[in-house]
């Protein structure tokens, strides 16, 4: 109930109208637009805006930044998964190959040496490819390709590049049966190359060798080279043989135990130089004439007595 003299206040509080309001807002805005334009008196405002604004940009663009982020590492992790894989079939595929090659390489240095072995060699040589061992365990003996046809013949020495092998003891039309140093039945005149002492060097087995027949006080040391000595007829003499590696001296016994080890790949090598035979010398006949110089043997010269 109202006051006489006095209206109701309104319920809304109501401004200038909305068109005038939004007359004034526009030309405002103009007025801004344009002196901003020309005198960039607003510059400042915005600089305060974006500074004010840049954490929350941040933070906002955390989660988007995190899925794009996972997405490409998603993305990366698929793409390295098929090249492991094909880079692992490619593999696979060439793993023969890659075998096969460092077979070859090997195979040819092995070659190269022995071609070189075979040059220093005065006698002729054949090199041979060993097939497989013999099917005794109790022996040292191998298979080589080689046989009568290929002009092998029993007795010849088998060397590798760095020295004596075996000898060939067996010859069939295509291939030949080598017995290695190693084997007990084997035996072969050495010397010592530091001073020229002779000996027997003798199968051991497991892969060794023994000096035999040497005094206790032999003139023998740890680490000495054994060659050849080339009294047998068989060997070239100066072909590496072994190396001592073991010298037991007993007082009680009348020779010494030298262990020995082959310096070539007796137990290892899969190629292998066969030596030709050594040129035998002419035999003496017993019953040569004797020289005027000297008399005959068995007749006693008499003198004559004046």
């Amino acid at each position: 109930m109202s006051v006489v003299g006095h209206a109701p206040p309104p319920f809304f509080k109501r401004g200038p109208a909305p068109l005038v309001r939004l007359a004034f807002f526009v030309s405002l805005s103009l007025v801004l637009l344009v002196a901003d334009l020309r005198f960039h008196t607003l510059e400042w405002a915005r600089l305060a805006v974006a500074t004010a604004a840049w954490p929350l940009q941040r933070v906002t663009g955390i989660p988007i930044d995190a899925a794009g982020d996972f997405g490409g590492y998603l993305s990366r992790q698929r793409a390295l998964l098929g090249e492991n894989e094909e880079l692992r079939r490619r593999q696979l595929g060439t793993a023969n190959l890659l075998l096969r090659q460092d077979h070859l390489e090997q195979e040819n240095k092995r070659l190269r040496a022995l071609l070189e072995m075979r040059e220093r060699q005065p006698v002729e040589g054949r090199i041979a490819e060993i097939l497989y061992a013999a099917r005794d365990p109790f022996s040292r003996r191998v298979i080589i390709d080689k046989g009568g046809q290929h002009g092998i013949a029993a007795g010849q020495a088998v060397v590798d590049d760095i020295g004596v092998i075996g000898q060939v003891t067996r010859v069939f039309p295509l291939t030949s049966e080598v017995l290695l140093l190693t084997d007990k039945e084997q035996a072969i005149p050495v010397a010592v190359q530091r001073n020229g002492l002779r000996a027997v060097l003798a199968g051991a087995g497991a892969g060794m060798m023994e000096l035999r027949f040497l005094a206790a006080n032999a003139e023998v040391q740890v680490g000495d080279t054994l060659v050849t000595s080339g009294l047998d007829g068989v060997y070239l003499p100066g072909l590496p043989v072994a190396k001592v590696v073991k010298i037991d001296r007993d007082s009680s016994y009348s020779f010494a135990r030298i262990i020995c080890a082959p310096l070539a790949g007796v137990e290892r090598h899969g190629l292998a130089l066969v030596l030709g035979g050594r040129t035998a010398l002419p035999p003496q006949p017993d019953d040569a004439p004797s020289t005027p110089d000297q008399p005959t043997r068995g007749k006693r010269v008499k003198k004559k007595v004046r």
